[in-house]
């Protein structure tokens, strides 16, 4: 029987005095598969934030956004060690690059340019290297009420639907959640449906979203006013429907809090959300048929700010990287409930920000 291929996570984060940042680059760690706990491999410095990181299909490939900056980066990736070099920078058109996702043909690079409002498209050259953006896509619309939160637009995040043909971009200033379609010969981003968007209440601040794996369902995070909405999705017309919206929260917390980051089990039964404030995730049963969710239970993600929650490729652990914390935390999952558990794994790591994983099974969203 062949050997399972190793399991490498990739650490973002924010390395900047603007920041408050005390991160020193990308981090890179082998994973043991049978107990979630990680071993230090590498850490790839002199990067500026780099946040928000991204893997090419065959995973040959590291792609990243970085805080405040104007421009991505292309990693070559060893897949036996897991260890990571810099290939070349490419111009984003924008500023503060934090988020981004690669076509199904790993063609094409879209980001979401957060600080300038607009989502930029750059092309992948078949060494895996970035050419600057070729298209900039600004996102129209009415800022929502919170004067500072959403002053202008503010793309967050960039996620391909499961066929492939759509791309869905949350935008925390307007309260609107963007659908385009992406033309893959060209890279041309155009709007889908009637209006190319689906509106969120005043003042939601529409963070990241995910898909139903199996379902036309899909779940926008809102991290201003700390909900999450469950949608119809129509994969012809590229069109979201809000069918429910449902608190991060417990009713007994009356504190500030945000959220950030949201995680689907590859079955689609369960849902986790992360809040900063709270400083917690929030677990969720999806309703089998509809999607709509209901609150299993919250964990303490054990460190502050938990801005980012990920699922191992297996499904069996759900990491919580705290960025105020400076940790990661490790819990196992109980494939029946949902319900998380401490493994005891706690690992010291700086200003983390996103986790994407490579090797040892199927890729999971990044």
């Amino acid at each position: 029987m062949a050997a399972a291929a190793p399991l490498h996570a990739y650490v973002g984060t924010f390395t900047t005095a603007q920041r408050k940042a005390r991160g020193e680059g990308i981090g890179v760690f082998r994973v043991d598969p049978a107990t979630g706990s990680w071993t230090h491999v590498q850490t790839l410095g002199e990067q500026v934030n780099p946040s928000f990181l991204h893997l090419s299909r065959d995973q040959r490939f590291l792609y990243a956004v970085h805080g405040d900056g104007d421009y991505a980066t292309a990693y070559a990736v060893d897949p036996a060690s897991g260890r990571i070099r810099e290939l070349n920078r490419a111009a984003t058109g924008g500023k503060n690059g934090v988020r981004q996702a690669i076509d199904p043909a790993g063609r094409w690079l879209v980001v979401a340019n957060y600080g300038s409002g607009t989502v930029a498209v750059l092309p992948i050259q078949p060494d895996g290297m970035l050419g600057d953006q070729q298209q900039l896509v600004e996102l129209p619309g009415k800022p929502g009420p919170h004067k500072v939160e959403q002053a202008i637009s503010h793309p967050h995040d960039v996620v391909f639907d499961p066929s492939g043909r759509f791309v869905v971009i949350p935008d925390k200033g307007l309260d609107r959640t963007f659908v385009f379609a992406l033309d893959g010969a060209t890279g041309r981003l155009s709007p889908a449906g009637n209006e190319g968007f689906m509106q969120a209440r005043a003042g939601a601040g529409p963070r990241h979203m995910a898909f139903h794996p199996k379902r036309p369902v899909a779940w926008v995070l809102n991290e201003l006013d700390s909900t999450a909405t469950t949608c119809r999705w129509d994969a012809r017309a590229g069109t979201l429907t809000p069918v429910q919206t449902i608190t991060t929260l417990p009713t007994n917390f009356n504190g500030d809090s945000t959220c950030a980051e949201i995680a689907v089990s590859a079955d689609g039964r369960f849902v986790h959300c992360s809040n900063r404030g709270h400083d917690s995730v929030v677990s969720y049963a999806a309703d089998p048929q509809t999607g709509v969710l209901s609150a299993i239970g919250w964990t303490p993600s054990q460190g502050r700010g938990p801005r980012y929650i990920g699922l191992s490729p297996d499904g069996r652990f759900l990491q919580a990287a705290n960025e105020q914390g400076d940790n990661v935390v490790t819990f196992r999952v109980d494939a029946k409930t949902g319900k998380l558990t401490p493994t005891g794994q706690n690992l010291a790591c700086k200003s983390p920000v996103c986790i994407v994983y490579a090797g040892g099974g199927t890729l999971p969203r990044a």
